[in-house]
C-alpha cells in the first residue's frame, strides 16, 4: 500500500510541478523580473517546490535522513538529467550553445555550497544559533552573493526563454502558480511520509530512500524543463533551471534546519551524506569542464564527458548503498 501512495504522489508531485512551470515562467514575461534570474531562481523555485515540501514533511515525522538526503540526492540527479539530455541529444553539442559567463557562477557556486555541507557532516560540530547550524547562516550570505553577482552580469538573451501557456494573464498565472503550489505540498507530504513507511517495511535504509527514491521522484520535474527547452533549442534555459535548481535545493536545506527542532539537521543525518556531497562536486566538476571546453566536432569526443557522468553516478550509487 505505501508503495502505490508513493508511487500516486510522486505522479502527482510531478504533473503539479509541470504547472508550476508553466505558470511561473508565464509570470517572468509579464512582470518585471530580469530574464538571468527566469531560469536560476523563478523556474528553479517552482520546480525546487516538492523538495522542500518533501523535506518538510521528513522534519515532522522526525526523520532527518530523508530531508538531507533529498536535497542532496536531487541535486545530484540533476546533474544527471543535464548528462542523460546531453548524451540523448548528443548532436545538438548542447553545451556548445550556451553561453558560458551565464552559468559558471551558478556552477562554482554550487561546489562551494556543497564543500561548506560537506565540511559541516565532517566536523559534526553542535554550535548552532536559534537550533540552526552555523553552515546554514554561510550558505544564506552566499546565496545572496551570487544573486547579486547574477543581477550585475544578467545578459538580456535569458528573456528569449521559451514559454509555455503565454496565453495566460499574469492574475491568472499567479492564481495558478498558488493552486499548484498547495497541490505539491500536499503530494509532496504524502510523497515523503509514504517512503518513510516504505523503508521501514522493506528494510532499505532512510539515506536511500531520501537520496535515490525520492530524490528521483521531485526532480522529474526538472527533467521536463530541461526536455522542453532543449527542443525549443534553447539551451542556456537547459542547464540555468538545473544549475540554479541546485542552488535553491541547498537554501531549502537552511529553511529545513529552521523547522528542526532538535539541533543542526546535519548532525543528525547519516554519514553516507558526505559520500553524497563528494559525489555532486566531482559531477559538478565535470559540468564546468563542458562549459568551458573548446567546441569539438566530434560527436564521441564531446559526449564523453557526460557519459562519465552517468557512469559515475550508477556506479557510486551502487558502491554507497
Amino acid at each position: 500500500m505505501s508503495f502505490l501512495i508513493f508511487s500516486i504522489s510522486a505522479i502527482i508531485v510531478v504533473l503539479a510541478a509541470i504547472q508550476l512551470n508553466r505558470f511561473g515562467d508565464v509570470i517572468s514575461h509579464k512582470s518585471s523580473l530580469s530574464g538571468a534570474v527566469v531560469g536560476t531562481f523563478l523556474i528553479a523555485g517552482a520546480t525546487s517546490l516538492p523538495e522542500l515540501t518533501t523535506s518538510l514533511t521528513a522534519v515532522y515525522i522526525d526523520n532527518p535522513d530523508i530531508a538531507v538526503g533529498n536535497m542532496l540526492g536531487s541535486n545530484v540527479f540533476n546533474i544527471l538529467i543535464l548528462a542523460v539530455v546531453d548524451m540523448i541529444y548528443r548532436k545538438n553539442k548542447m553545451f556548445h550553445g550556451i553561453n558560458p559567463k551565464q552559468h559558471l557562477p551558478s556552477a562554482i557556486a554550487g561546489i562551494i555550497f556543497t564543500t561548506v555541507v560537506g565540511l559541516s557532516l565532517i566536523i559534526n560540530s553542535s554550535f548552532s544559533i536559534f537550533n540552526i547550524g552555523w553552515e546554514m547562516f554561510i550558505l544564506v550570505g552566499l546565496y545572496i552573493g551570487t544573486v547579486k553577482l547574477f543581477e550585475t552580469e544578467e545578459d538580456a538573451e535569458m528573456n528569449e526563454a521559451a514559454a509555455t501557456g503565454k496565453d495566460y494573464s499574469l492574475k491568472t498565472s499567479s492564481i495558478g502558480f498558488a493552486i499548484s503550489a498547495i497541490i505539491v505540498f500536499i503530494a509532496g507530504s504524502a510523497l515523503s511520509i509514504s517512503g518513510d513507511q516504505l523503508a521501514q517495511q522493506t528494510g532499505m535504509s532512510s539515506s536511500f530512500v531520501g537520496s535515490f527514491l525520492i530524490a528521483a521522484s521531485t526532480s522529474l520535474p526538472e527533467l521536463v524543463t530541461v526536455l522542453v527547452a532543449v527542443k525549443l533549442a534553447n539551451y542556456d534555459m537547459a542547464v540555468g533551471s538545473i544549475l540554479g535548481s541546485n542552488l535553491f535545493n541547498l537554501q531549502l536545506l537552511a529553511i529545513t534546519d529552521m523547522f528542526y527542532q532538535k539541533g543542526p539537521i546535519l548532525n543528525a543525518a547519516s554519514s553516507s551524506h558526505l559520500l553524497l556531497a563528494v559525489l555532486f562536486i566531482g559531477m559538478t566538476a565535470l559540468t564546468i569542464f563542458m562549459i568551458i571546453r573548446k567546441q569539438s566536432s566530434n560527436t564521441m569526443r564531446y559526449v564523453l564527458p557526460s557519459a562519465i557522468i552517468v557512469l559515475t553516478y550508477f556506479a557510486s550509487s551502487y558502491f554507497i548503498f
